[in-house]
C-alpha cells in the first residue's frame, strides 16, 4: 500500500501495522486483568499497561505526522514501548506471577514489533533517490517517504 508521508499502513500475513499494534494493547490488557492483586501483579501491570498500549498509539501519532523527522520520532518512542512491554512480560514470567501461555505468545509478539518497527526506521532514515522506495521484512512491504 502506498503512502505520501511514511504511512505505515503496511500488511503483515493481511493485517496493517496498525491494526496489528491495537490487537496487541487489547491482548495486553486481557492479560493483566488475570495477574493476581499482589503488590507486583498490580504494579507491574500499570507499567504492561502503558507500555503495551503506547506502542499503538504513537503509531498511530506515526501515521499522521507532519514531517518525516515527527513520523520517524513516533515509531523510536513505539519501538522503545515494545522493548519495555517485553521486559514487563518477562518478569511475569520469570517470577512466576501467571502461569499462562499468552505471556510468552504476547513476548514473542513484542519482540516482532519491535524487528517490524526497526525496519520501519531504517527505510525512513535511510538516504535514497527521487520516488517512493520499500523495504521488504519477511512479508511486510514498509512503503517510505520520497
Amino acid at each position: 500500500m502506498e503512502a505520501s508521508r511514511g504511512s505505515t499502513r503496511n500488511r503483515v500475513d493481511g493485517v496493517d501495522i496498525q491494526e496489528r499494534t491495537f490487537r496487541f494493547a487489547v491482548r495486553i490488557i486481557k492479560l493483566v486483568g488475570k495477574l493476581p492483586r499482589t503488590v507486583g501483579g498490580i504494579e507491574i501491570g500499570r507499567q504492561l499497561v502503558r507500555a503495551g498500549t503506547s506502542v499503538g498509539s504513537n503509531m498511530q501519532e506515526a501515521d499522521e505526522a507532519l514531517s518525516k523527522k515527527d513520523f520517524v520520532n513516533h515509531v523510536r518512542i513505539a519501538r522503545k514501548e515494545a522493548r519495555e512491554s517485553k521486559y514487563w512480560l518477562r518478569l511475569i514470567a520469570g517470577t512466576g506471577l501467571l502461569n499462562d501461555p499468552e505471556v510468552g505468545a504476547l513476548t514473542d509478539e513484542a519482540s516482532e514489533l519491535g524487528r517490524i518497527l526497526s525496519g520501519i526506521i531504517a527505510s525512513a532514515t535511510r538516504p535514497r533517490a527521487a520516488g517512493v522506495a520499500a523495504l521488504v521484512i519477511g512479508s511486510l512491504v514498509i512503503t517510505s517517504f520520497a
